[in-house]
């Protein structure tokens, strides 16, 4: 069974190593190619705690930390009904419900905290991402060309929204 939860600080090596072992991956999902090391992860997660415009949810399945999804409002006054997030995914416990747990959290989560609407970016050669994004009721809201430099160059992204 896949429990969600908050992150807790205790959880920065474990995040490390799931963040490691994604950004690895030869398909490039990721826009780095390094993480933070577990001392930053884990004063990172304090902070996040502490601040209320933002969170970080793990998943865990038999007993490991198999996703990680994080939520920050926009601060600016304009877009403060808006919330950005971010997914990952070990590779092992993909298409397993990891994912649609973590987006369902998120959303609950955003509900709670007046946010109207989701949203993120996904590399357009990431069909499974989108795929899933799309099964629980995101739609494209546009395509940024060459929106990040990564070490193999100009990535474009697909922008994706849920309005909840």
């Amino acid at each position: 069974m896949i429990t969600v939860r908050r992150a807790e600080p205790s959880d920065a090596s474990a995040l490390v190593e799931l963040a490691t072992a994604v950004s690895t991956e030869p398909e490039g999902w990721m826009i780095w190619n390094e993480w933070r090391s577990a001392g930053e992860e884990r004063r990172y997660l304090r902070a996040v705690r502490r601040h209320p415009d933002a969170a970080v949810l793990v998943a865990e399945l038999d007993g490991r930390i198999v996703g990680r999804l994080s939520l920050a409002r926009g601060q600016h006054p304009a877009s403060h009904h808006v919330a950005d997030l971010g997914l990952m995914v070990d590779g092992a416990f993909r298409r397993r419900g990891v994912g649609r747990a973590l987006l369902a959290a998120a959303a609950e989560w955003g509900r709670g905290h007046g946010i109207q609407k989701l949203e993120l970016h996904v590399f357009p050669w990431n069909e499974g991402a989108i795929a899933l994004y799309e099964a629980v009721g995101f739609r494209r809201e546009g395509y940024r060309a060459r929106h990040y430099l990564r070490d193999d160059g100009y990535a474009d992204a697909i922008l994706m929204a849920l309005d909840l």
